[in-house]
């Protein structure tokens, strides 16, 4: 069929006797539909009504959550205190692996027991509370490595740590 007679209904029937038929997926399913909708906007220059053509809702499967004693097997798993510390402050501050590499000292604020996330995903700051436990397992952290740059550093000074190595260590 010449592509300017195709119309909503050859995009409905497409979705529903090729797509849907053969079970393919949602993500599949929608970039197709992105894809046909930009190109008739684009390039015919004509609108094709998207609303009318089925999107499937994407499937929210709940996440897998760690229990109190595996959480606590994993922190204490190390010997080393600097990555005692980037474990527990990933997990009792719900860090990305990203945000605790990026911290600075300058993040911490330990007399409102705070920590200051900055320029995180979708460019945006936000605070996290800090527990005093935490605050004390930094302090002794800061002790025995002093780092200068940032809060976790890597093997040479002034370096950020790999976020490889971040994973290893998990």
């Amino acid at each position: 069929k010449s592509i300017n007679l195709i119309t909503n209904e050859d995009i409905i029937r497409y979705n529903n006797d090729y797509i849907l038929k053969n079970k393919l997926s949602s993500s599949y399913q929608n970039q197709v539909v992105n894809a046909v909708k930009l190109y008739f906007k684009t390039i015919q220059e004509t609108k094709i009504e998207v609303e009318k053509i089925h999107r499937p809702k994407r499937a929210k499967a709940l996440p897998n959550v760690l229990s109190k004693e595996e959480v606590k097997k994993i922190l204490d798993a190390h010997s080393n205190l600097k990555h005692k510390a980037m474990l527990s402050m990933i997990y009792s501050c719900g860090l990305r692996r990203s945000e605790l590499l990026n911290l600075k000292f300058s993040d911490i604020d330990s007399k409102r027991n705070i920590v200051i996330i900055r320029q995180s995903k979708g460019k945006k700051d936000r605070i996290t509370p800090l527990s005093a436990k935490i605050l004390d397992l930094l302090r002794r952290y800061y002790k025995e490595y002093s780092p200068k740059t940032y809060l976790f550093e890597g093997q040479e000074k002034n370096t950020q740590y790999s976020a490889r190595s971040l994973e290893e260590v998990l």
